[in-house]
């Protein structure tokens, strides 16, 4: 049964509620792309599909606008996938399950995939619909999130049209005309294991709110993986133990919020181990009580007996490395305000049978710095004599002053708002920049609706948020 039947306008979220039923997280994109492709051929518009799963679907323009050049309108078909340690919902198999609350749309105990599943909507009703626009060029790009993939494998030669509208924006009011460039840093560091005896703790540092590490790095919120290597790294003065386990994070691009590792500790040295977590739980209540006020430590007895850990030497090189990553902020502009200019995020960490892996986000909007935290990672990385491999590396996205598009859209917003909007440039990574880099003449403006905590399981859209954007989209393609 429909959730969101009753909302207006029904194209979108008819559309929208389409495509949560599709499970679409990054690198399992096939399904939603191919639903694009059976929606073009059902209603005999051109389209293309390539090897990669982007889509791009022409729509010729309505009468009046035959004589404007073509205009596309970009979004990507990718999802973070993030659940609440409670949700049993197979991300990768099952549709997530929408609900409505107050103004709301949110999945049940998971990411909603309003990041963006809304452009994806729009641009589908805008398909659908009989509306006045010049021709249309709607790019759907997979792999967003882990790198900009799909969008750098797309070939722009087939698109005609100059300037573009993004739709990957989070706030309504505001017009993006820049971003940071970046890369995904993975980083692997051999280890060796011995059979070694004692009592099995599992230790979950948990209940922090994660986030964007784009968008929400500014925000100082606790990496649960640097949190858990300091937890470690104090441990580590007080008592002898083994490490087993350790792992958490499922993207690079967003803030860990749980990370759970495994220990073997000495009989005789329970009670110091559950007082050194009582303690250090305590010390980062206390420092991140602004921030995140629902951390907490939660240990837990297995047993005793043998495990497979690892040997002294790969236990202080794994917390060696893991303690002393940079991580968070790296840089902040000192030309615009509130901007950060290069910050990087210890995203994914997994401890195999013989090695440590982990994935860095490093994002700057100056591509020398974004090159020098990149090495610094890989320096490190190397001297303890680890392996390190970029990918996924794209450009940042220049301002182009006085364009065309932007004085469209700056008009109609202030028709329909008015007051003016906001006009800035973000540290998170956008698509925007790859096509910027290889059409000439290009211009391009991001917008969005109001989508909040994205890239957790506490993500929202606002509904009456999405409606005037939505209108104020309608309005600026009937007056390009």
């Amino acid at each position: 049964m429909s959730v969101l039947q009753d909302l207006e306008p029904r194209d979108v979220f008819g559309f929208f509620e389409e495509i949560a039923g599709i499970p679409h997280g990054s690198g399992n994109t096939k399904a939603i792309s191919d639903y694009c492709v059976d929606f073009a051929r059902k209603r005999n518009l051109k389209h293309l599909q390539d090897e990669s799963g982007n889509v791009i679907i022409w729509k010729p323009a309505s009468k009046g606008h035959e004589e404007t050049a073509p205009v596309i309108l970009q979004g990507h078909l990718d999802m973070v996938l993030q659940q609440a340690e409670e949700s049993a919902l197979d991300m990768e198999r099952e549709g997530l399950k929408l609900g409505v609350k107050g103004d709301d749309i949110h999945a049940s105990g998971t990411t909603l995939g309003g990041d963006d599943g809304i452009a994806v909507a729009y641009m589908l009703a805008l398909l659908n619909g009989d509306y006045a626009h010049p021709a249309l060029e709607c790019v759907f790009t997979v792999d967003e999130e882990i790198g900009l993939l799909g969008a750098e494998a797309l070939d722009m030669s087939v698109l005609e049209g100059k300037c573009m509208i993004n739709l990957d924006s989070e706030e309504e009011g505001i017009f993006t005309v820049g971003c940071a460039g970046g890369l995904t840093g993975e980083c692997t560091l051999p280890v060796k294991r011995v059979p070694v005896e004692g009592v099995l703790y599992e230790i979950s540092l948990e209940g922090l709110k994660g986030g964007h590490s784009g968008a929400e790095i500014q925000k100082e919120r606790g990496n649960s993986h640097k949190l858990t290597a300091r937890l470690l790294a104090r441990l580590d003065e007080r008592l002898s133990f083994a490490l087993v386990a350790l792992e958490g994070g499922r993207v690079d691009n967003a803030i860990p919020g749980q990370t759970v590792c495994s220990l073997l500790v000495d009989a005789q040295e329970e009670d110091v181990l559950l007082e050194e977590a009582r303690a250090y739980e305590a010390v980062i209540r206390h420092e991140l009580r602004a921030s995140d006020p629902e951390v907490r430590l939660v240990v837990k007895r297995e047993g005793a007996g043998m495990e497979q850990a690892l040997d002294p030497r790969s236990k202080a090189l794994v917390i060696y490395l893991l303690h002393m990553i940079p991580n968070g902020v790296w840089k902040r502009s000192v030309e615009i305000d509130d901007l950060v200019q290069t910050s990087c995020n210890l995203g994914v960490v997994k401890l195999l049978e013989d090695a440590l892996t982990f994935t860095h986000s490093v994002r700057s909007s100056v591509e020398s710095e974004k090159l020098a935290l990149s090495d610094q990672v890989r320096l490190l990385t190397e001297f303890l004599g680890g392996f390190y491999e970029a990918r996924g590396v794209y450009p940042g996205w220049e301002y182009q002053k006085d364009t065309k598009l932007e004085r469209v859209m700056a008009e109609v917003f202030r028709e329909q708002y008015q007051r003016e909007p906001r006009i800035i440039a973000i540290h998170a990574g956008l698509e925007c920049g790859i096509f910027s880099s290889r059409i000439e003449g290009f211009s391009c403006v991001s917008i969005g609706p109001d989508i909040r905590d994205i890239h957790s399981f506490r993500e929202r859209l606002s509904i009456s948020s999405a409606r005037r954007v939505w209108e104020f989209l309608l309005q600026v393609l009937e007056r390009f």
